[in-house]
């Protein structure tokens, strides 16, 4: 099985809330970024956007805050490609403070946040869903693992 790079960032100073810790604004900054290398790495680069007029677009995101992140924290984000269809995948990121620098999480870490996304590819020209280019689609494929247990779950009712 094929397995994505990991994406790495620190916690910036101005990223911290009046709680003193990360605030939920940049763990989605974060995860975006992560979503810009998992494009990247399936094709769906900047070449590609500005020669085909098509990108990749959120349409559903959920996201678990489990733990809090502190400044300077050095964060390390698997994604995971749960699935791809003609024109929409579904994946997730799982976000891990580590030791140092771009480095990996222990296998005994447990992520500081989750998120499970659903994108579609969007013709922007057309203004419309659009199929992936077969080696894009091919390539999300090659990337399929399995869910992890928590994906799939909604908010639970109070």
């Amino acid at each position: 099985m094929t397995r994505l790079p990991l994406f790495h960032s620190t916690v910036r100073r101005e990223w911290i809330d009046y709680n003193g810790h990360m605030s939920e604004a940049f763990y989605v900054l974060v995860f975006g970024h992560a979503t810009d290398a998992l494009m990247i790495e399936t094709g769906l680069d900047s070449g590609y956007r500005e020669s085909t007029g098509c990108s990749l677009y959120t349409v559903e995101s959920h996201i678990r805050f489990l733990r809090d992140v502190p400044e300077a924290a050095h964060l390390s984000i698997r994604t995971r490609v749960l699935g791809a269809a003609a024109r929409k995948t579904h994946f997730v990121h799982e976000m891990y403070v580590v030791s140092e620098p771009e480095t990996e999480p222990t296998p005994e870490a447990a992520p500081v946040a989750t998120t499970e996304l659903l994108a579609v590819h969007v013709d922007q020209r057309a203004g419309r869903a659009a199929e992936f280019p077969d080696t894009v689609r091919h390539r999300f494929t090659d990337l399929t693992e399995p869910a992890p247990d928590w994906a799939g779950r909604s908010i639970p009712p109070p």
